[in-house]
């Protein structure tokens, strides 16, 4: 099963239209879309590795565009709109951690979501809930958007074809790893939670009013 959608997603991969495709995954992803365009991605830089960077670039800008549509939808529709599309992908709960890890850390916090695999459109929306400066949120999302992106595209376009082959034999074992990656950006993102110099944390009581 899963080396049949391997082989369909390669094929579709180097389909004409797998730009637009990648852009408007990247775009609504970082708003609303439940589902990363990390995978697709790495696909067709396994596809057409000489373009790795292009597309890992049309992920980045489509991505970071995309921010500034959540970014909008929490400063101006969040009763409404946010809160809905919250509840529909299941972060209603995290919305009053991450506004008190954005308002605590500020764009370190829109930094590390962005450059790890994890809801990065919970932090887009709850970022212009807070009212967070609009120049420091941009400048993050670039730099963490670029970060994993580009670290992808450069990746495979350097050694697309012996990382294709080792993807091509040992699927199960990179499905795995890529799986292992997902639960350490959200270990990364934990990391957060820290606490302060006492070693206390300034989020607790969130997390702890979130789970009632």
């Amino acid at each position: 099963m899963l080396r049949r959608l391997y082989d369909w997603t390669m094929e579709k991969a180097s389909h004409p239209h797998a730009e637009g495709w990648l852009a408007l995954i990247s775009f609504i992803e970082s708003s609303f879309f439940p589902i990363p365009p990390h995978p697709l991605l790495g696909l067709m830089c396994l596809a057409e590795p000489k373009k790795a960077i292009r597309f890992a670039l049309i992920c980045t800008v489509a991505s970071v565009l995309g921010g500034l549509l959540g970014y909008a939808i929490g400063y101006f529709l969040y009763d409404t709109l946010g809160v809905a599309m919250l509840s529909a992908i299941g972060l209603v709960e995290e919305f009053p951690v991450a506004a008190c890890h954005l308002r605590e850390r500020d764009w370190e916090v829109i930094f590390l979501a962005g450059s790890t695999p994890v809801p990065f459109k919970l932090l887009t929306i709850t970022a212009g809930f807070i009212e967070m400066a609009l120049v420091p949120f941009i400048l993050a999302s670039i730099a963490g958007r670029a970060l994993i992106f580009l670290t992808v595209g450069v990746l495979f376009r350097l050694f697309g074809a012996p990382i294709k082959r080792v993807i091509d034999e040992y699927l199960a074992t990179v499905t795995t790893v890529f799986a292992v990656l997902v639960v350490g950006g959200f270990v990364a993102l934990s990391w957060l939670s820290g606490g302060d110099e006492t070693g206390q944390d300034p989020c607790a009581a969130a997390a702890i009013e979130a789970t009632h």
